[in-house]
């Protein structure tokens, strides 16, 4: 792809984000997305074939950046504790970012089995990328502790998304008390000898 071409192939995945995340995925037009990427809108076909196709190209390309972007961060911190705060950080600041962008999330095509199959392996990197830093800290039940880590972020992104009056110092509070809250729990149950854990 040359540069102009990737100009304007960047140029019409950023425009369709902006709308995509604020207008919806069924309420933008295609040549909403060409006015906003300055250019014809018969130019957005010659990269993307359907809405559809552009919006797969928009997730992959946000969800891509948040698995890349937190394996970067992760080698900030050698200890468990600060990959699980690492973690945490990044997962509300992501959503902080994109607050204006809701609908990016809860406007998307209905029924495609393209994004929910992309959406189910994300989910399953991300998960994985929790799971390896938990082993590396020595717990002997880590998928269990990473689905309920991500889970616990997961409800506080939610306030994230529908407040708004929600601030940036929010955000890191709460990134800071989760990541506080599961790494004392996380750590007492690593050391707490087999007879004195919870009867399952």
């Amino acid at each position: 792809m040359s540069s102009m071409s990737n100009h304007k192939h960047t140029a019409i995945l950023d425009a369709a984000y902006e709308l995509f995340g604020s207008g919806g995925f069924y309420e933008t037009k295609m040549s909403e997305i060409a006015v906003q990427a300055g250019i014809a809108k018969g130019t957005v076909y010659l990269y993307f074939k359907s809405k559809e196709e552009l919006f797969m190209a928009v997730t992959r390309r946000d969800c891509e950046g948040f698995l890349q972007q937190l394996q970067e961060r992760l080698k900030a911190s050698d200890t468990l504790a600060g990959k699980l705060s690492i973690i945490a950080k990044h997962h509300l600041y992501y959503y902080y970012e994109r607050k204006r962008h809701t609908k990016l999330f809860f406007r998307a095509p209905n029924n495609n089995p393209e994004l929910v199959a992309y959406m189910t392996l994300f989910m399953k990197e991300y998960m994985q990328a929790v799971v390896m830093v938990l082993l590396e800290g020595g717990a002997s039940e880590p998928e269990l502790m990473a689905q309920s880590y991500i889970g616990m972020l997961d409800r506080l992104k939610m306030d994230i998304l529908f407040d708004p009056s929600f601030k940036e110092e929010d955000a890191y509070k709460r990134a800071g008390f989760a990541a506080g809250l599961f790494i004392k729990g996380a750590l007492d149950y690593l050391n707490l000898g087999q007879d004195d854990r919870p009867v399952e």
